[in-house]
């Protein structure tokens, strides 16, 4: 007796989920594939989470879309795992289930001060800039000096939209209302805070020199904050990309006072660990970071000196969190669901059959789009074990109809998107940018998204 077709869902339909829905469409097994989306449209933090005068990076996007495009995994979207179905319901359609919900919160700061008026996570300030439905429309941009803490990419992207002009950005899917308020700040100071060396940054070449092309924008560093120990200098001389970062930062290190004439200023600060968020009713009215120095391993310690910053408002920018799921297990220090190379496990370490889990959901918020391939190859490569060690058995679904579970969400007042109306969302945000030269105009409302892609609004 033959067996019938793999029933999979996966839950994300995010670069990582993406990623796995194809890897397991081209494996030898007969097999189905629903990939959920919470929100109405896909691709996940390449829509929401890289800024948008990137638009190199965003075109990973071109790639995803080719590998949703050709009809062979099923996009439902605009299907919020936890609220529309639960894990109980996905079992009865499907025999197995891939996680790859990633990391969307911030990361904790446990600093004093820190929950002060005005001081933000930075991957809730990438959302409201990148037009996420699920965020606020409105950012509070008042502060004359700000401070983002951090030495990543992520760090960068912040300081770099919060200093650069709205109009520059103008050529960009930039929301209209983010334009607007944009144009009003009244920045004029970036102070980016990395608690270790020049050398111990995770800035990539591409994303640093790209700070310094920024019409109006000065950046400056400051030559008593670089320092370079054992540590250092061998991963100076073992990576071509921090020797290529060290040398741009230290580039910048020549500049004479009389060449910084920018009206706006981004500060790259290096061995200052944020120790205290200073405040006055309520608000912020600076930092307080203390000197640290280099151990000889690239790591530091407290010096004991410690220095005010007069800022306004303060970003984090120390990590990314994951978001934990319902009837799912999850670890609450490292913001992962807990899980042996894909195989998520229950709280004695014991596998949960048909239940996997790739992507930052899966291995923490760390890495690129290669890792991220990789990633879904090794959870597939175990999902496919997993089925031939079970047989028949595996396959558990009870209702294996692909309409059933679109009847199911129809019966719970679900406006499921499909690839279709996913098409006609995206030809209506490049309808709205094509009059203005640009590629898209993205639509922001979830109401508004989901009319266009149900073809309820048209033009």
């Amino acid at each position: 007796m033959s067996t019938p077709t793999l029933r999979v869902a996966v839950v994300g339909a995010g670069p990582a989920g993406i990623y796995a829905a194809d890897i397991l469409s081209k494996t030898d097994l007969d097999v189905s594939i629903d990939l959920f989306e919470r929100l109405p449209a896909p691709f996940g933090l390449v829509r929401y989470g890289v800024a948008p005068d990137h638009p190199r990076i965003k075109q990973i996007i071109v790639a995803l879309h080719k590998v949703l495009e050709r009809g062979d995994i099923r996009l439902l979207a605009n299907v919020d795992y936890g609220t529309d179905l639960k894990l109980d319901d996905l079992r009865q359609f499907y025999d197995a289930v891939i996680f790859s919900t990633g990391s969307f919160r911030d990361a904790g700061l446990p600093i004093p001060g820190i929950d002060l008026d005005g001081s933000y996570g930075a991957a809730d300030f990438v959302s409201w800039y990148d037009g996420h439905p699920d965020v606020p429309r409105t950012w509070p941009l008042h502060a004359q000096q700000v401070a983002v803490l951090g030495a990543g990419n992520v760090a960068l992207d912040v300081a770099r939209i919060l200093a650069k002009h709205a109009d520059d950005l103008l050529p960009t899917e930039i929301p209209g209302n983010v334009y607007e308020i944009l144009k009003a700040s009244p920045v004029t100071d970036v102070h980016v805070f990395a608690r270790r060396g020049p050398a111990q940054v995770k800035f990539s070449p591409l994303e640093l020199r790209e700070l310094g092309h920024v019409p109006d924008v000065d950046v400056i560093v400051y030559p008593e904050d670089f320092e370079f120990d054992e540590g250092s200098m061998a991963q100076i001389h073992s990576s071509n990309q921090t020797k290529q970062v060290v040398k741009t930062l230290t580039d910048w290190t020549l500049k004479e006072p009389e060449e910084l004439t920018a009206s706006r200023r981004i500060h790259l600060h290096f061995l200052h660990k944020p120790v205290e968020v200073l405040g006055e009713d309520g608000k912020v009215v600076g930092l307080r970071t203390e000197r640290t120095a280099l151990n000889g391993d690239g790591n530091v310690t407290g010096t004991g000196q410690t220095q005010d910053w007069p800022v306004q408002a303060l970003y984090r920018a120390v990590g990314y969190f994951g978001s934990p799921l319902v009837d799912i297990p999850f670890d609450d220090v490292a913001g992962v669901i807990p899980n042996h190379e894909g195989r998520v496990v229950d709280v004695d370490g014991e596998p949960i059959p048909g239940v996997y889990a790739t992507g930052w959901i899966k291995r923490g918020p760390v890495g690129l789009i290669g890792h991220t391939k990789s990633d879904a190859s090794e959870t597939i490569r175990h999902l496919g074990e997993d089925v031939a060690a079970g047989g028949e058995a595996f396959y558990s679904a009870t209702d294996r109809d692909p309409q059933a579970v679109l009847d199911f969400l129809t019966q719970r007042g679900v406006d499921v998107i499909d690839w279709s109306g996913w098409e006609l969302l995206d030809a209506h945000e490049r309808s709205l940018g094509e009059p203005h030269g640009r590629e898209r105009i993205k639509v922001v409302p979830r109401e508004e998204m989901t009319a266009v892609a149900l073809g309820r609004l048209q033009g």
